[in-house]
């Protein structure tokens, strides 16, 4: 079931009442205080974009591997954007580019119950029509700048409802190893030299080696040390 408000404080706020049960999306025209990971706002232009929050109950899934949901949301959204002809990657954890520019923005939140995950409550905001983006927001783009024609934003919502809710039944039917197959396939900038920053503003250059289970990055820096970041750890700087 898919639930319209013209306006919300949060999409995400709002999926955390009871009333919202597995499958269901709570969409907004506008967010007031709409959330992006590392405490950023998510910005966007009224009826140019989708704003919405997907609930799931995956109560299958151990808390530990929760991360497996992020790489099924994530992949999710890529699908979505390969059928309209858009070639997207995932930049760790949840960010989806097209080249080095940000098309749509993950946040997920769990609430877990004993030792399984109750509810999964995936936020995410794509740009779909906007042409015009606030100086603020260093690298944007939509799918109408990507494909230089105007889309329909219900059929983009039904479509990729369609593909995140197949991504999730992959998950739940058990087939892991496919589904971190094709995270690690579609992850920005896998194998190549990049800058990060750590939380004490030390910067170098590494190279992504991929994700393991927990979702930590491995990174390979330019003596050859290969560590294991969670997220907070470390900063992609671009």
């Amino acid at each position: 079931m898919i639930y319209r408000f013209p306006i919300l404080p949060s999409t995400n706020d709002e999926a955390v009442k009871p009333c919202y049960g597995e499958g269901d999306i709570v969409v907004a025209e506008c967010q007031t205080a709409g959330r992006g990971q590392r405490g950023h706002r998510w910005e966007s232009a009224e009826q140019q974009n989708l704003t919405f929050t997907l609930v799931l109950e995956p109560t299958f899934l151990e808390p530990a591997r929760q991360f497996l949901l992020s790489e099924a949301v994530a992949l999710g959204v890529r699908d979505m954007l390969s059928e309209y002809g858009i070639t997207a990657r995932i930049k760790w954890t949840n960010d989806i580019y097209v080249g080095d520019r940000k098309i749509a923005g993950i946040l997920i939140e769990h609430k877990l119950q004993g030792a399984a995950i109750a509810r999964t409550i995936a936020g995410i905001g794509l740009n779909v029509n906007q042409m015009a983006f606030s100086a603020d927001l260093p690298n944007p783009i939509s799918m109408r700048q990507a494909r230089h024609f105007e889309f329909d934003r219900e059929e983009v919502l039904a479509c990729l409802g369609s593909h995140l809710m197949a991504r999730y039944e992959q998950l739940r039917g058990g087939d892991v190893e496919s589904l971190q197959e094709d995270y690690h396939e579609n992850l920005f900038r896998l194998g190549a030299l990049n800058w990060f920053a750590l939380p004490d503003g030390r910067r170098f250059r590494g190279t992504i080696r991929g994700v393991e289970p927990s979702g930590a990055l491995r990174v390979e820096d330019e003596k050859r040390v290969e560590r294991s970041y969670l997220f907070k750890e470390i900063e992609f700087l671009l």
